[in-house]
């Protein structure tokens, strides 16, 4: 009887985990461009118009930097602002918000439940040991059997998890809501080691929609730290109906001496539709790629939604918020004579190449951002001259949309003044485990950080009468 009931759990385990299974992204049937969960479907109205345009992007960095962006949107809430007539809050703007790893739960929260996270938030995710929890369900034997499947990893355990966090919504819902700001969750694509973005202009490539993709695990994938959890899958679907390659990639794909960043996006765009040799998309932290989420404002600004609405006039101040939870090096890796051990190495493996593009990431937008002004400035300056010299000449031809950029770096490095407190936030662990007081902490000085900025302080001097 004893042989019985062990043969008989022994077969239940086996039956579980072989039926243990990710959820597969749904298939696209037909394809239509202007459809779907896309920026250009979620449109200004009177609360949050085009003239004033903001962005924000949150870094990755665990539960800190949740609570570091969750301070910076209160502080956005709290200032008030008239603009065109009408008084409303700074957040009220907020257009975009484009996030990777541990940003994206304060983005994602933010964007589906608006107003509530100020009251549900911090108890829902910031104070909670989210990383007890996933030791926790990861141990459970039932669970235990589940991971066991080829097709079922730790990375799903955590999806469900964070399901109780954005209460089992999906995109679809997201984009029934028709309110701004736009959400841009960002992934690492494993096999091409680039940004994957949770948007439809992404899944079109794959054949699929994402309406009825979950947040959660668009979050988990945002979050999939490299050796800690395994990476999402997505099936690349076939081609839908009435689908054709976008001009765009192949205009693109004509620009490899002329545009060599815009040509390698095209290529790697055109790789999802080659379905016999690449039928999965295995997605980690979008940190690999891009650990401050800027990536996709920047292509905005160049060639994407952003763009078109400076060259059609209708954005007269442009102002991006980059979050940057970021940590300070170990400062004591190369004092010790004997090498670094095996999880010291494998960590600073995982993260020396977010280290290194966060400092460029923001140089890049701080050059678009001087590189505009340069040339509006130069077109002035030209026009000024010509005047003098031959006051009968027609005006030269004015840049498509002038506008009034602002790039606002909040990051611990600002605490300089008090190196102590400095080193207090750069050496918070980047865990999804802080204390009540570290959140609290945090969340206090993303307000202070964005307050102090020298760079919003003069976007705040240009609303002034």
């Amino acid at each position: 009887m004893k042989k019985f009931k062990r043969y008989c759990v022994l077969f239940l385990a086996a039956w579980l985990a072989s039926c243990a299974h990710y959820p597969l992204n749904d298939r696209l049937p037909r394809y239509d461009e202007k459809a779907g969960y896309r920026f250009g479907r979620f449109a200004a109205d009177a609360d949050n118009s085009d003239s004033l345009f903001i962005c924000l992007a949150f870094s990755g960095g665990g539960t800190r930097a949740s609570a570091l962006s969750y301070g910076v949107l209160k502080k956005l809430a709290a200032i008030k602002i008239e603009w065109e007539g009408k008084q409303k809050s700074l957040l009220d703007e907020v257009d975009c918000i484009s996030s990777v790893s541990g940003g994206s739960f304060t983005a994602a929260y933010y964007a589906l439940f608006r107003g509530r996270i100020f009251t549900e938030f911090p108890d829902k995710f910031l104070y909670r040991n989210i990383q007890k929890e996933l030791i926790s369900q990861l141990f459970n034997p039932i669970n235990l059997v589940r991971i066991a499947s080829p097709y079922f990893g730790r990375i799903d355990l955590a999806a469900e998890l964070y399901d109780s966090v954005f209460e089992k919504k999906t995109f679809g819902e997201l984009l029934a809501s028709n309110r701004r700001p736009y959400l841009i969750l960002n992934a690492t694509n494993l096999a091409l080691g680039e940004r994957f973005e949770f948007t439809q202009d992404q899944f079109d490539v794959l054949g699929s929609d994402i309406a009825g993709y979950p947040i959660a695990r668009a979050v988990a994938a945002s979050s999939a730290f490299p050796f800690l959890l395994s990476p999402v899958s997505l099936k690349n679907q076939s081609k839908p109906e009435n689908y054709q390659t976008p001009l765009e990639f192949k205009n693109a794909l004509q620009d490899f001496e002329r545009n060599r960043r815009r040509y390698e996006w095209a290529k790697n765009q055109v790789l999802y539709e080659d379905k016999e040799n690449h039928p999965f998309v295995h997605l980690m932290d979008g940190g690999l790629a891009d650990n401050l989420g800027v990536r996709f404002i920047s292509d905005s600004f160049r060639r994407g939604t952003i763009r078109e609405l400076i060259n059609n006039e209708e954005i007269k101040r442009l102002v991006i918020v980059v979050v940057n939870a970021g940590t300070e090096p170990p400062a004591d890796l190369d004092k010790r004579e004997s090498p670094p051990g095996l999880s010291t190495v494998a960590y600073k493996v995982a993260t020396t190449s977010m280290d290194n593009y966060t400092f460029e990431t923001i140089e890049m937008m701080k050059e678009l951002r001087n590189g505009r002004l340069q040339a509006q400035r130069a077109v002035d300056d030209c026009q000024g001259i010509l005047k003098k010299a031959c006051p009968s000449a027609k005006p030269l031809t004015r840049l498509a949309g002038v506008l009034e950029p602002y790039v606002v770096d909040i990051n611990f490095e600002s605490l300089a003044e008090n190196p102590q407190r400095r080193t207090y936030f750069l050496s918070l662990p980047t865990s999804f485990s802080l204390s009540r007081q570290q959140v609290d902490d945090l969340v206090s000085v993303g307000a202070e950080l964005l307050e102090k900025s020298p760079e919003f302080r003069n976007f705040m001097q240009s609303l002034k009468p």
